[in-house]
């Protein structure tokens, strides 16, 4: 296994739309592996693979304690989203800054796995707002743009300034 660097906002290549996967290969195998290695290793919950410069619409979540319950998304797309939560979100591009975000409380997402098994899950709560959050990076989204544009500023700002003084 092989940690990856996290691309941290501003990175232009955070804003790229994935293109979807068509080769279910032992590449794909291998980036799935190193993505889940290095959610882990940052103690993140979710990771996008736009986050580590790779252009391709996957992604992976683990909510549990434990690490035992990593799920794989490849091509996800919502096809229903229902009521609303706000919730407090982080982000591995965004390091250190938390804040409240709107988002549907269900979905139902479907999505093919790591074979090429196509798939439907239904969930809500934080393993919704992770998806949808990590659905965002594979469409160029991050979010802070879920914010006011004065915290926007705020935290470019921070984040341009702790990358200068690193």
């Amino acid at each position: 296994m092989q940690l990856l660097s996290v691309l941290v906002h501003p990175d232009p290549r955070l804003r790229q739309v994935a293109k979807p996967v068509t080769d279910f290969n032992a590449d794909l195998a291998t980036l799935v592996e190193n993505m889940a290695h290095t959610m882990y290793h940052e103690n993140g919950i979710g990771l996008a693979a736009i986050q580590v410069g790779v252009p391709l619409r996957v992604l992976v979540i683990d909510l549990s304690k434990d690490h035992q319950a990593l799920q794989t998304f490849i091509n996800p797309e919502i096809q229903t989203q229902e009521k609303a939560q706000t919730i407090e979100e982080g982000c591995l591009s965004v390091p250190g800054f938390f804040e409240k975000v709107n988002r549907a409380q269900s979905i139902q997402v479907s999505a093919v796995d790591i074979h090429g098994k196509p798939f439907t899950k239904s969930t809500s709560g934080l393993e919704a707002a992770c998806i949808l959050h990590e659905i965002d990076h594979l469409d160029g989204k991050l979010f802070v743009d879920y914010l006011s544009t004065l915290k926007q500023s705020r935290i470019r700002r921070k984040l341009v300034k702790m990358k200068a003084a690193a």
